[in-house]
């Protein structure tokens, strides 16, 4: 099946960027960008760096930027610094007329990467099978496109760690089941919040191709794909021990990312807007300790110096995909858009794309 062309896409970046002065590469984005005016824009997701998010038109979730292009009908070149699915997405809202670059091919996301599309289809075959037509499956935003077009073409939606307890509400307004992907703690912590018990909830095993539960399986409501976010999966009920023994004032907020464990014992938990307003919102001395991407963190420390802030494990490393974006790969990308050639390209298949976007439709609609 095919999702992307990548044709004439470069992977590889060329020696120059590598060995160029920092200053320079900063000229020449800015010359760049003065050069092209409202024909590019430069959306940046939060998980950034500062050395790009310090160029951005944008900056936000993966939705609200891909939704920010999508609105913006002046850009012919939309550079999306963030991982593949969100370029992806980007592609599937804007016009035919806008191209989406993304500064680094090899930019994806292992969680995205953790639902495979045929993996999916054996799965849903083997999950009619047991449950027949009582499933509908909804997945993250942070997934491909092709997973996007899955939950399409059979009745289900996207959703956002924004709005996942109202998807969540429609689903089972829809259907007796929900089949979550890829996001086994987002589905976990959404669900629990809305009253199912953990004991109607089962994970299915894509290596193994089998439902793990113990119990009835009539008497399961979720089905949770068994994928996870490599970062948020890091922070530990033991890292929620220490902060409190050495921060006993200290608030502790968690993306729901995080396991059930770890948002069970912190004070609160929500989306990245979520935190990024919590926080703006947070009284002068007020002290938090933070449990999302380093880089992030980082942010939010610097903008905050009249509160107490710390990571909720400060051993924790930025996102390492999403940190493949970095200023040598951002001129790169716009060089190539300057000089006229072709590369670094997000175009995804038209037949994905309208069922993909029947899928973000579904969402957007409620």
């Amino acid at each position: 099946m095919a999702i992307a062309n990548l044709l004439n896409n470069k992977v590889m970046l060329p020696e120059k960027y590598r060995t160029m002065e920092l200053a320079e590469m900063e000229s020449r984005i800015r010359d760049i960008k003065g050069k092209l005016g409202e024909k590019l824009f430069i959306p940046c997701h939060h998980y950034q760096k500062d050395e790009v998010v310090q160029f951005a038109d944008s900056i936000g979730d993966s939705l609200q930027l891909a939704q920010v292009a999508a609105a913006n009908n002046k850009a012919e070149h939309i550079v999306f610094c963030g991982v593949h699915f969100m370029a992806e997405t980007a592609d599937m809202l804007t016009t035919d007329k806008q191209t989406v670059y993304l500064p680094d091919m090899r930019a994806g996301c292992s969680m995205a990467d953790m639902a495979d599309i045929y993996q999916t289809e054996e799965a849903w075959v083997q999950l009619q099978e047991i449950f027949g037509d009582t499933i509908i499956p909804l997945t993250y935003v942070n997934s491909t496109a092709a997973i996007k077009a899955f939950t399409g073409r059979n009745g289900g939606a996207c959703v956002t760690s924004s709005n996942a307890k109202k998807m969540v509400k429609w689903a089972f307004t829809q259907k007796e089941r929900l089949f979550f992907l890829p996001d086994q703690h987002l589905g976990r912590n959404t669900a629990f919040e809305l009253g199912i018990p953990l004991e109607q909830m089962a994970v299915w095993n894509p290596i193994t191709g089998k439902l793990e539960f113990e119990g009835n399986v009539e008497d399961i409501k979720v089905i949770l794909w068994k994928g996870h976010c490599s970062v948020h999966q890091g922070f530990t009920v033991e890292n929620v021990r220490e902060v409190r023994e050495k921060y006993p004032e200290m608030t502790i907020i968690v993306h729901p990312e995080c396991c059930r464990e770890v948002v069970e014992v912190s004070d609160m938990n929500g989306s990245t807007k979520f935190i990024v307003d919590t926080i703006n919102a947070a009284p002068a001395g007020s002290s938090w300790a933070i449990g999302t991407e380093m880089n992030l963190v980082k942010r939010i420390i610097a903008e905050h110096p009249d509160k107490t802030i710390i990571s909720l494990n400060e051993n924790m490393c930025p996102c390492l995909t999403m940190n493949r974006i970095d200023l040598p790969h951002l001129l790169w990308a716009l060089e190539i858009i300057e000089n006229g050639e072709e590369g670094n390209v997000i175009k995804v298949d038209e037949a994905i794309t309208k069922e993909a976007v029947l899928s973000l439709d579904r969402m957007l609609s409620l």
